[in-house]
């Protein structure tokens, strides 16, 4: 039983009403904040920087799995010459870009190709010019050479051409000691792909890796993503920009650390607000006297309030503040080179950029030059674009029969990582009738 014969500081006593009245709402408070807790469990278990995240489910395909299914009906149907294809106009407005190499118990192109394909009109299919370049000395190496889509689907199927590269370089680059030292041959592949769509001519270049899948109704919700990064950029009185990315993960859109000090300070803004709040309406209201006690006060703010704060980070930042629909600039965070669009006229300053280099990662180089230089990067949220890659030639683990399913963060490895947990979100129904819409519009 409470000592109500003890004082609070400047020597009033704990009135039992008050004290009573206390207790009560911290009770009925716990209560709302435990269902507050399910209910975050509930909705954050796909933020990866959520302390809800659960890789268990979060990382389960649910649209990719029907759109890889409807770009492998698609590609099948080629297989079997069934199907008669459309190819590029004579003035293509978007030059595609697709560099594969052969993986290592798994194989995305197909799929890749696939689902880029699937669903477009024969208009939208005409503004498209389609790269499919096999990336070995070798092409036999590659399981997709000289099967019967590769050439009946792409406009230009690209292999190196002894005319333009060193192939004994190119060779000694596709040895596992040269693959193991670092990363020259993926930039030399994604370069020579640049400039083969450079001479293609189209006002913009969009360079993919061969493990994404397109959503349904990719094309039209990239023209017009691309019109308002134009229509962006004109507003900031800028005359270009670098890119338009089309994939990012929410990995790394976390309560960043370098945030912490300005995530501090509103934490204790908010904390001294209820204080003053509660202050200022017990002063103003007499009959708030008797409810607003001290203790209460004390209660409402310095132990409700911080234990509210606290959930909002645990929640997760992508669940507590998303990223801002439609497109928008992304100048960091950004991961990583999945899914890229340039204008034309910055392809030659990327080729030049990546030669100079000359090895290292696409993403990494990309980000730097852009951050030293002040340039323009837009992503487009949501994304369009998803990474395939729960397993991939570059992961650790190359067993298919491995089941894809971890209890951990700890248990994933980099590659694993790389996913966009709201691309999953889509309806396959609404996309197919948003498309057929545009479709409709544009005739």
């Amino acid at each position: 039983m409470p000592d109500f014969g003890k004082k609070l500081p400047g020597g009033r006593p704990i009135e039992p009403r008050a004290t009573s009245n206390t207790l009560r709402l911290f009770f009925s408070f716990l209560v709302f904040y435990i269902l507050l807790i399910f209910y975050a469990r509930a909705r954050c278990f796909r933020d990866p920087g959520s302390a809800f995240f659960d890789p268990w489910t979060a990382y389960d395909l649910s649209y990719s799995s029907v759109r890889i299914g409807q770009g492998d009906s698609y590609i099948e149907s080629y297989s079997n010459e069934t199907t008669v294809a459309t190819k590029s106009s004579s003035e293509p407005g978007l030059c595609i870009g697709i560099a594969s190499v052969a993986r290592h118990g798994v194989g995305y192109f197909q799929s890749t190709v696939g689902t880029v394909l699937e669903g477009l009109s024969d208009t939208e299919r005409a503004d498209i010019h389609l790269i499919l370049f096999i990336a070995h000395t070798d092409p036999s190496e590659h399981p997709s050479y000289g099967q019967p889509w590769l050439y009946e689907l792409a406009d230009q199927v690209l292999l190196y051409d002894p005319a333009e590269v060193d192939i004994d370089h190119v060779r000694s680059l596709e040895t596992e000691a040269a693959k193991a030292f670092g990363r020259e041959k993926a930039l030399f592949d994604y370069t020579y792909l640049l400039k083969a769509c450079e001479a293609v001519n189209a006002p913009y270049t969009m360079i993919l890796e061969d493990d994404v899948v397109a959503m349904d109704g990719w094309y039209h919700r990239t023209i017009g993503a691309l019109a308002s990064a134009e229509q962006q950029t004109r507003a900031l009185g800028a005359s270009n920009w670098l890119y338009l990315r089309l994939f990012y993960t929410e990995e790394f859109f976390g309560w960043n650390s370098e945030d912490w000090p300005i995530f501090l300070s509103y934490s204790i803004l908010v904390v001294c607000l209820v204080a003053c709040v509660c202050l200022v309406s017990r002063q103003c209201q007499p009959r708030l006297h008797s409810r607003l006690s001290t203790g209460s006060i004390f209660m409402f703010s310095g132990i409700c309030t911080p234990l509210l704060i606290g959930l909002f980070f645990a929640a997760g930042r992508v669940s507590m503040v998303p990223i801002q629909q439609g497109v928008h600039q992304m100048p960091r965070f950004g991961c990583c080179s999945q899914a890229f669009v340039f204008p034309r006229s910055r392809v030659p300053d990327l080729v030049d950029l990546y030669q100079s280099k000359h090895i290292g990662y696409v993403d990494t180089i990309t980000e730097e030059f852009a951050s030293a230089a002040n340039e323009i990067r837009w992503a487009v949220t949501p994304i369009i674009m998803q990474h395939a890659g729960r397993r991939s030639s570059k992961s650790v683990n190359k067993d298919s029969h491995v089941p894809l399913k971890h209890r951990s963060k700890g248990e994933l490895s980099d590659v694993e990582k790389l996913w966009n947990f709201g691309f999953e979100l889509n309806d396959a129904d609404a996309l197919r009738s948003e498309h057929r819409f545009f479709i409709d519009e544009s005739v």
